[in-house]
């Protein structure tokens, strides 16, 4: 008997979470998560399963965040018939966030066809709609923390809290008879981890003693300076103060799950302090609205040090969930805060209003957590001039703000820290779940101090490995690949070009009349046919 992995997501990049494992006795997943990110990576969404759906006996889910669920959907719209193995509270939010998934697909893609129509253009179809993702949620089966249930025949699980979201787990896999001296292999698949100090969230737990841990980096190579509740709301304060003095929209794109709920519990515990100024907060998702609701009625299985059903019932939060409540917030003078996803800016109701206010002085833009390559949001970051928002070019006046205390990963310390925990791990260490930077920073921080360098592996997508001897054993299939390594790993042309056309338009109006402009648009003409 032989156990294999493929590696079907969450290589070198953060999204896109997938493993498929192959056993004689059948075939199951841990996650099946859609891609974020550059266009060429979120092209695989629309593409083939490296996998067969209908071959596949189960599904295990790490937690509901749509970069490890996103894809579930379309998997079972594609054959697959088993059980989704999750804990009660990851069900709770996938009932909410699948369906929402499935209709932000439709309705942008029902506005990308009605541009392609006017540029002569073929339709396209989404990934999945609402209606597939609500049939998904059929699938779904609960598991509890701490105890062992059956996958497969010959295979077992347990999920561990893995301390990132309501929910979240690690997820420890049994193989019958694979390990040493007729022991079973155990695998342990970390899910994501999260960090000391989260608002709403007990510290992750896992097992000890395993032959393979499959761990996260999405910090892997950050150290952030310690902080405690006090201090994180002490710095949110800071940036409310000085976004108010502005006059303006405070925007904070965030994930509609966790990450709302705790800043909104933040902001209305500074308001009724007096902390900061009281202003009305817009909860401006559908989504993130349905998920406090959902953290109001698990409130129990949080941190019982938090009052949340006061904190997410504050006088000054607003619900905006139709399109016509939401529009009526432009007619807003003055300081006021609105929340919405994504927390990546990358769709959803934030790009509206960052189309609205990035121009604008008054404006500051406060980003809470980790922003993928080739999102606007990192773009944001980075210190763009301006960016391109439904085919808009938007000159950035807006202040730019970033804080990191409000992530639901742990940093590289904490990482290190987990990974120790674990031990021994006796055949391997594989780093996954983070960009180049991240992966290289974690595997240079515990190289040989953690465990040997050479039980240390960073693999590609699509990579395929026999965990059956001694030490993983890589498996050719080059032939296989969906997507060359450097398309994985690097900006893509769609970035280019986005960026191209920025440049392209400063120079036009930087030269000095007409007859300078006539000049540029010659050389760039000829430029294209010579190409």
């Amino acid at each position: 008997m032989s156990v294999t992995i493929q590696i079907c997501g969450a290589a070198r990049t953060v999204t896109g979470s997938c493993y498929l494992f192959d056993v004689p006795t059948g075939r199951f997943l841990v996650d099946c998560g859609l891609f974020q990110g550059p266009k060429t990576l979120k092209a695989l969404n629309y593409g083939a399963f490296p996998f067969r759906p209908a071959d596949v006996d189960a599904v295990l889910l790490t937690h509901a965040h749509i970069d490890h669920s996103g894809l579930l959907p379309k998997l079972t719209r594609e054959g697959f018939a088993g059980p989704i193995l999750a804990t009660r509270g990851t069900i709770d939010l996938c009932s909410y966030m699948l369906p929402d998934a499935g209709n932000i697909q439709e309705t942008e893609v029902a506005a990308l066809n009605r541009r392609n129509a006017a540029r002569g253009r073929a339709a396209v179809s989404p990934i999945y709609t609402q209606a597939n993702a609500i049939a998904a949620l059929d699938q779904f089966r609960p598991v509890e923390y701490d105890a062992w249930y059956p996958v497969i025949p010959g295979v077992r699980t347990r999920y561990w809290n893995a301390g990132h979201l309501l929910g979240s787990a690690s997820i420890e896999l049994e193989f019958a008879g694979q390990g040493d001296d007729g022991r079973p292999l155990r695998v342990l698949m970390s899910g994501d981890i999260g960090p000391d100090a989260k608002l709403l969230e007990l510290d992750p737990e896992g097992p000890t003693g395993l032959d393979y841990v499959f761990c996260e980096s999405t910090y892997g190579d950050t150290d952030r300076p310690s902080t405690t509740p006090a201090l994180r709301r002490s710095h949110l304060a800071q940036e409310v103060r000085d976004a108010a003095a502005g006059r303006g929209a405070l925007l904070i794109p965030a994930f509609a799950v966790e990450r709302t709920q705790e800043l909104i519990a933040d902001l209305a515990d500074l308001m009724a302090q007096g902390d900061i100024p009281a202003a009305p907060i817009f909860l401006d998702s559908p989504l993130a609205i349905r998920a406090t609701e959902v953290f109001r009625r698990n409130a129990a299985s949080l941190d019982p040090a938090v009052d949340l059903d006061r904190l997410l019932t504050s006088t000054q939060l607003h619900f905006t969930e139709t399109v016509d409540e939401s529009k009526s917030i432009a007619r807003l003078s003055g300081f006021h805060i609105i929340i919405a996803a994504s927390g990546m800016c990358d769709a959803g109701r934030i790009r509206h209003h960052l189309k609205r206010w990035l121009w604008r002085k008054e404006c500051t833009v406060l980003l809470t957590g980790f922003q993928a390559q080739g999102t606007l949001g990192r773009f944001l970051l980075d210190g763009a001039k301006a960016v391109r928002i439904q085919g808009d070019e938007i000159k950035l006046e807006a202040r730019i703000r970033y804080i990191d205390e409000y992530s639901g990963h742990a940093d590289g310390p904490e990482l290190e820290r987990w990974i120790a925990a674990r031990r021994p791990i006796r055949r391997g260490l594989f780093i996954v779940h983070g960009e180049e930077h991240a992966l290289g920073g974690l595997q240079n921080r515990i190289a040989e101090r953690t465990l040997p360098t050479a039980r240390i592996f960073a693999p590609m997508l699509d990579d395929v490995y026999d965990l059956s001897t001694a030490a993983p054993t890589s498996i050719d299939v080059a032939r296989r690949r969906r997507l060359a390594p450097d398309a994985v790993v690097n900006l893509d042309w769609h970035n280019d070009m986005s960026k191209l056309i920025l440049d392209i338009n400063d120079q036009i109006e930087a030269a000095a009349d007409d007859r300078a402009r006539g000049v540029i648009v010659r050389r760039l003409r000829r430029a294209l046919e010579q190409a």
